[in-house]
């Protein structure tokens, strides 16, 4: 059981992650499985908690439109009162302040669980296992949201194996207006299902034994096509991305982003300024990283 809060708030950044390949590998009780390999990158949102007298939690988000998400739908406001229940604290006012877009495929809400999870487990003094069960109950990724990094994830996304590289990758995310649902694109992908691939495989093994050009071979989203077909910004992303000459691109997760592999920050850097006038379209220079510490 957690110790009492010792601290007056506890904070951390809850980092998003792009999916450099993905591949699906089957079915499993109306679920599908997913051979993926994730990475997190320097866009995050930050979580702030503050214990209460009680077991109430409260979760404030400002930014990205998170405001009008309802409580009942939001993964923060469960992971917060997962953790009381499963560990008997008390409760915290929580203040999320959002950088990841809704809706992208970055792993936003993935990550808002994971924060609110980890920055009350600094408040209380909870050991991060502790944590691994209550993470995936709000959501298949959220146990690698806990620590993020590169990762392959297996199963539902809950199964993680972790690769603790220091490599960085610079890339450009293009974002378009507007966010896409994983259950309708995991819907329209069935209509019209991937031959299986092994993408995931070779590109695990290049990040740990080859170079860039290995990496960038082996990048490749199953659901790229159906979340172009869902939505016409995310298809006009990955064509304006195509024409920049990236080393690789593709949609991360189940969209709406886009992401462009480059071998410098000073070409994402070009080419984002050949999107500058692309109207509902929103570009972000990030990198790879591997977060310091529990939840960054």
């Amino acid at each position: 059981m957690a110790e009492p809060a010792q601290k007056q708030y506890a904070k951390c950044r809850a980092y998003a992650k792009v999916n450099l390949s993905l591949n699906i590998s089957g079915t499993r009780g109306g679920y599908h499985l997913i051979d993926s390999v994730a990475a997190s990158v320097d866009l995050f949102d930050e979580v702030v908690a503050r214990p209460r007298r009680d077991t109430l939690v409260n979760v404030y988000m400002r930014g990205m439109g998170s405001e009008s998400i309802p409580p009942e739908e939001n993964n923060a406001v469960r992971a917060g009162e997962a953790f009381v229940s499963a560990l008997g604290t008390c409760g915290a006012d929580i203040q999320i302040r959002k950088n990841i877009p809704l809706g992208a495929g970055l792993g936003g809400s993935s990550a808002d669980a994971a924060g609110v999870l980890n920055a009350m487990a600094k408040l209380y003094g909870a050991d991060g296992e502790e944590l691994v069960p209550l993470a995936a109950a709000c959501g298949s990724d959220t146990p690698y949201m806990l620590g993020g990094g590169f990762a392959r994830l297996s199963g539902r996304g809950e199964r993680v194996e972790r690769l603790p590289l220091r490599r960085t990758f610079h890339m450009l995310l293009l974002l378009p207006e507007g966010g896409t649902s994983a259950a309708a694109c995991y819907k329209k992908y069935d209509e019209a299902p991937d031959p299986l691939r092994a993408d995931s495989a070779r590109l695990w093994a290049a990040l740990a034994h080859g170079g860039f050009a290995d990496v960038c071979e082996n990048v490749y989203n199953a659901l790229g096509a159906p979340a172009c077909a869902l939505h016409a910004g995310t298809a006009e992303a990955l064509a304006l991305a195509r024409s920049l000459s990236p080393a690789a691109c593709a949609v991360t997760g189940s969209g709406s982003g886009v992401f462009a592999l480059f071998e410098t920050e000073e070409l994402c850097r070009w080419a984002q300024g050949h999107c500058k006038n692309k109207k509902k379209l929103r570009t972000l220079v990030v990198r790879t990283l591997q977060p310091r510490g529990t939840g960054g």
